[in-house]
């Protein structure tokens, strides 16, 4: 019995060892031989197409470029060229004021505005109400490239015009000038200034009007205005306008308060006239009769009873003025100047550039049922009328 189951031991092992080792042939067999098992082959590498190295920056530039609109790389240009000749202008401003015990105290104000080159020398054109009644003007050029001292060169408050003129230790840019003349409602406005003392903002719209006539806060009448729906902000004072040429068109000068989209440029012809004679003389001498009136429409005509549907209604005398002196009384219609007739407001303007301060010239007016000559003899404007 022991013998039997010693030899049945004997047959289980022999049965195992020959299992292993067939099952380790069949093994290698299959490694070796089999051409189509590759389970142990490093996975053969792709081909990689060749790298080309590429600049990012110039990439992105053409990139950049090549997503501009028109009117998007119409404005850039107009950016690159005009920008460096808007200026930013600081002005400081001591006031007397008294404290709850009436002692005296010196308060120092002050106060931002723009300014745009003139020219080469130095002269630069802003709003009167910019450099008006100042103590210190300093003048930043853009970019910060550099900070000088300004002067005052010359002020006209009838239109709000300045001009200033520093010592610039660098050349300065030469700006185009446009003729505003040409200008038509629609055309693309550009504007450039300092609101708030954020130096070189732009902002872009459409010329929306033109020959407005306002009264500023302080009560100047600005007429013949451009209007633009080109944002304009505190500050914005004394900045450009510009067209789709890169030309100066126009000087920021005005917006109304709470009201979006309503901003009002200085026609840049007139400016132009304005500065030279500021830069040549310091001051513009104009002949003055001393009234405020209107024109008589068929309309105010019909309202007040009046005889004449032309002429210049007065609704007010100045006191001791030209008009007041030569005898001009309130309700009078003007309706000739020297032999001229007077149709409106804007022709007795017109008429009255042609003459000098000093000169003498006949007024025939409408009083009531009579028609009445006065010789008048004009006087210079004052810089500023206080109206009583």
């Amino acid at each position: 019995m022991l013998d039997d189951y010693q030899q049945q031991s004997d047959i289980k092992g022999y049965l195992i060892i020959l299992t292993i080792v067939v099952s380790g042939i069949l093994f290698l067999y299959l490694l070796f031989s089999s051409q189509n098992m590759n389970l142990f082959r490093p996975a053969p590498q792709q081909s990689q197409p060749q790298e080309e190295m590429i600049d990012d920056s110039k990439q992105e530039e053409i990139i950049y470029s090549a997503n501009r609109t028109p009117q998007e790389e119409i404005v850039t240009s107009i950016v690159q060229e005009v920008g460096p000749g808007i200026v930013k202008i600081t002005t400081k401003k001591s006031k007397i004021i008294y404290d709850f015990f009436h002692y005296q105290q010196r308060q120092e104000m002050t106060a931002e505005g723009s300014g745009v080159v003139f020219n080469q020398e130095g002269y630069i054109i802003t709003n009167d109400h910019v450099v008006k009644n100042v103590d210190q003007i300093t003048v930043v050029l853009a970019d910060e490239q550099g900070e000088y001292q300004g002067q005052v060169v010359g002020r006209d408050p009838v239109t709000d015009l300045a001009v200033i003129k520093i010592d610039a230790k660098k050349e300065l840019p030469q700006l185009e000038l446009g003729n505003s003349q040409q200008l038509q409602v629609g055309q693309m406005a550009v504007a450039i200034g300092n609101p708030y003392g954020f130096s070189n903002t732009v902002t872009t719209g459409v010329i929306s009007a033109l020959n407005r006539n306002l009264v500023t806060g302080s009560g100047v009448r600005l007429e013949n205005m451009i209007q633009t729906d080109a944002a304009i902000n505190p500050g914005n004072s004394g900045g450009a306008l510009l067209n789709s040429q890169g030309e100066i068109i126009g000087i920021n000068t005005a917006i109304i308060s709470d009201a979006q989209g309503l901003g009002f440029a200085i026609p840049i012809n007139r400016a132009r006239q304005i500065a030279g004679e500021l830069i040549e003389k310091g001051q513009i001498v104009r002949p003055w009769i001393g009234i405020y009136g209107g024109t008589v429409t068929p309309e105010l005509a019909g309202q007040y009873g009046l005889k004449k549907s032309f002429g210049v209604f007065i609704s007010k005398v100045i006191h001791s003025g030209p008009a007041w002196e030569s005898g001009l009384r309130k309700d009078d219609i003007i309706i000739s100047l020297a032999g001229t007739k007077v149709s409106s407001m804007k022709k007795l303007k017109e008429l009255l550039k042609n003459y000098n301060v000093g000169d003498k010239i006949i007024i025939k007016v409408q009083r009531k049922e009579h028609i009445k000559e006065f010789n008048l003899v004009l006087e210079e404007r004052p810089q500023e009328i206080k109206k009583k």
